[in-house]
């Protein structure tokens, strides 16, 4: 596989655009297999010049202007946090490819890619799990986890790869995976993609470049995601997972079925909570299916399966209040399942940066919940607590003000959720910065 991706490089003058992990990353794989490359690294940071001694102004494009003179190059490989949606890139867009892309490429044969809105981290590493419990010659690669060149080495011409793919690595390939999933559309990114419609289109490149012998997978109970599918002639196979109509596999007294045939009792105890989490469950066990894997090794898997940091994660009991932390869920609809797959919640702490996604109902949505207390941050927070009515409301500027004020208001015996309803990039670098802040302070005495 290394050889094929080095066939796509050699004698190009390649433009590493960003150089975080996976710009790094892709560097090192070209210096080390492709014969005297010819390299530019372009990044709006100057600082990387102090950073890596490998770096100086004659391969290197740094600075306010580092978008300029893209023509330049024969191949663009970008990583994913760089947006381009505020240049004219009509001379461009057929250079520019990815490390996603590169592995297409090379062997989509072998390639599961899942991608969504919400859910793909949990499915892609529940995928993962059960193919890996059955088959060793399996990776997880992508969004999720390590950059894909920086993997490569452990993979053979049958290593089974599952992709976690993002819009930002799936915004410009021009080759679909083998088995492609789409688990849901909600309203995201924006401020990469620049529209709604655009997000939408730039997840559908999942199937649009799939022949009659690939597989897709969507959940059609996402009505948005499923009308796009209908108004495209997408040429994969398609499986449909919807748990509460008619679908390829579905619910039916208590069960997940395919083709009428019972295969998994949904009253089994898991640790993945909530309805959605079952839809995940159920586009695993599709993928277990077209791969003729053995479905009860594999429902061995999905019940042990603990999750993923971050996600509807238990961080524990403190005086008798237990803590959950889900600040994967970035979007109201993340936050609504996430209220729907406890029980006992008492205080819920939401809010975050304001990214001009939609909040319409939101509010009401809340309003209709068993919950007791909202704690709400900047800077969503702070405009849907305004509209809560009958409920204990408090408005708080920090993290720190919101934990303390949780361990003042939520009964003992409850729960007390932090799912942000928005990204945390206002206050924290990440997610994970956000997630790991709060259990510091939840445990602070």
């Amino acid at each position: 596989m290394i050889e094929r991706i080095v066939n796509l490089l050699k004698g190009k003058k390649i433009a590493i655009l960003g150089f975080g992990r996976e710009g790094v990353s892709s560097y090192e794989f070209i210096t080390k297999y492709v014969d005297n490359p010819d390299i530019t690294v372009i990044d709006k940071d100057t600082s990387l010049l102090s950073k890596y001694d490998y770096l100086n102004e004659s391969n290197s494009v740094l600075g306010d202007n580092y978008l300029d003179n893209l023509n330049k190059y024969d191949l663009i490989i970008k990583t994913p946090g760089i947006s381009l949606k505020d240049i004219d890139i009509t001379g461009i867009k057929d250079r520019i490819t990815s490390q996603v892309e590169l592995l297409l490429k090379a062997n989509k044969e072998k390639v599961i890619g899942v991608t969504g809105t919400k859910g793909k981290s949990t499915t892609s590493s529940l995928i993962y799990e059960i193919i890996k419990e059955q088959n060793e010659n399996t990776i997880l690669v992508g969004n999720i986890g390590l950059p894909i060149l920086s993997n490569i080495e452990n993979c053979d011409e049958d290593t089974i790869i599952v992709a976690e793919m993002s819009s930002h690595q799936l915004e410009y390939i021009d080759v679909s995976p083998h088995i492609g999933v789409i688990l849901n559309l909600f309203e995201d990114h924006l401020d990469h993609a620049g529209s709604v419609e655009h997000y939408h289109d730039i997840k559908l490149n999942m199937f649009r470049y799939q022949n009659d012998n690939d597989y897709m997978i969507y959940c059609s109970n996402n009505k948005t995601l499923d009308n796009l599918i209908k108004k495209n002639n997408f040429k994969g196979i398609k499986y449909t997972v919807n748990p509460y109509g008619s679908a390829s596999i579905t619910i039916k007294d208590n069960y997940v079925v395919f083709n009428d045939t019972r295969i998994y009792d949904i009253n089994s105890k898991r640790n993945l909570l909530g309805k959605h989490n079952l839809e995940n469950i159920m586009t695993a066990l599709t993928v277990a299916i077209i791969l003729n894997l053995d479905i009860d090794r594999a429902i061995s898997i999905i019940n042990t399966f603990k999750g993923l940091p971050y996600r509807l994660e238990n961080i524990g009991t403190v005086d008798e209040v237990t803590y959950y932390t889900d600040t994967l869920a970035t979007i109201p609809e993340a936050t609504e399942e996430a209220t729907k797959s406890l029980n006992d919640i008492d205080t819920l702490i939401f809010g975050g940066m304001d990214r001009g996604i939609s909040y319409e109902g939101f509010a009401d949505y809340l309003n209709s919940t068993s919950i007791r207390n909202f704690i709400c941050m900047p800077e969503t927070g702070h405009t849907i607590g305004k509209d809560l009515i009958n409920k204990n409301v408090y408005f708080v500027e920090t993290l720190e003000e919101a934990v303390k004020m949780a361990k003042e208001v939520t009964a003992k015996g409850k729960i007390c959720l932090l799912s942000p309803a928005a990204s945390s990039y206002n206050s924290f670098k990440n997610y994970a910065e956000k997630g790991d802040k709060y259990k510091e302070l939840v445990y602070d005495k």
